[in-house]
């Protein structure tokens, strides 16, 4: 079924960017965080900022590059939805906030690529 292997290709992506970020020494704070508005993928901590993170996994770039299906509404509504996270946690101390989008291509028998780009938008 195409929906479950999608579904599967972004829990892995996320998955693998949670690992790239940790790796890079980010501190994950919230995977998945969920309200009635939306879904943020990836909060993290890093470079002395609160990292709102989008992931966006293919398995080629016909399509596109992943990076390129987070359109201005999709960054609005990431916006909108770290300022409900960031009222809810109210994290302590100072911090820039960013919002980062983590771009992956699943190879077939290669590492995946991984593309981190930070202030995305």
């Amino acid at each position: 079924m195409v929906v479950v292997d999608r579904i599967a290709l972004g829990k892995w992506g996320e998955d693998v960017a949670a690992g790239y970020l940790e790796r890079t020494g980010y501190e994950v704070l919230a995977r998945n965080w969920r309200c009635r508005e939306g879904e943020l993928d990836i909060v993290a901590i890093g470079d002395g900022a609160i990292c709102f993170v989008e992931v966006k996994a293919r398995s080629g770039v016909g399509y596109g590059f992943p990076a390129e299906a987070v359109t201005p509404v999709k960054a609005r509504r990431i916006r909108r939805l770290a300022l409900r996270w960031l009222a809810e946690y109210r994290p302590l101390g100072r911090y820039d906030l960013r919002f980062d989008v983590v771009s992956i291509v699943r190879r077939q028998g290669a590492a995946p690529d991984v593309v981190h780009l930070q202030g995305a938008f």
